[in-house]
């Protein structure tokens, strides 16, 4: 089972984000905001913030900020330096999270951007992995664009969210409202009451059922 005192003392937190890949394209305008979905499934605030390796490619918005419990936030991710040396040069982002009110690092997720010449291109890494915080966007400036899930979603010619996606969602925000085990005052049977592992995974599917609809 998930043992959170163990985890905030060895900096090792889970944290989740989806997609775990960006993918930016020269011939492609409206690929080139993409939005960026953090998840909190804990019982506590968290602090992210948002690096990269190379900030002078990237606008972000809102590039740090506090996630209430069991919520989640939208960063939205602009790439401004499209030009053809950029195809191809895998760039990476982490965001760090910390317990609201302190400065400990209690985890961190690191996923990749990527700019292609056309969609369907692949790319290889580049060995440049130093962070660096990146650029902070005026709030308001942008809306959250669509963000690809992974190639065969892309490939997919759906014209809408089929309605086991749908009931998918439901059921995994219903369990995200449910009380957690061990929480008093509630009136729910103790079936009803969920461990912290089936919460996170619950957060898992609803982000990708979220990217899945995003896209469509």
């Amino acid at each position: 089972m998930f043992n959170q005192s163990t985890n905030l003392a060895d900096g090792k937190l889970p944290v989740f984000v989806f997609p775990s890949t960006l993918s930016f394209y020269s011939d492609d305008q409206s690929s080139h905001k993409q939005v960026l979905t953090v998840y909190n499934p804990y019982e506590f605030p968290l602090k992210f913030k948002v690096l990269c390796t190379v900030p002078r490619r990237y606008t972000v918005v809102d590039s740090e900020g506090t996630i209430r419990p069991r919520c989640c936030v939208d960063v939205v991710i602009r790439h401004i330096d499209i030009c053809i040396n950029n195809e191809g040069v895998n760039d990476k982002f982490r965001i760090q999270v910390s317990e609201h009110g302190h400065r400990k690092i209690l985890g961190k997720k690191d996923f990749s951007a990527v700019l292609l010449p056309t969609r369907g291109r692949e790319t290889t890494p580049n060995k440049d992995d130093t962070f660096h915080a990146t650029s902070r966007a005026k709030r308001g400036e942008d809306n959250p664009g669509t963000a690809p899930f992974d190639e065969v979603v892309r490939r997919r010619s759906v014209r809408g969210p089929s309605f086991v996606v749908i009931l998918t969602g439901l059921v995994c925000i219903i369990a995200l409202m449910l009380p957690s085990q061990g929480e008093n005052g509630s009136r729910l049977p103790d079936y009803l009451h969920l461990s912290v592992n089936q919460k996170l995974i619950a957060a898992y599917v609803l982000g990708l059922v979220t990217m899945l609809i995003l896209h469509i």
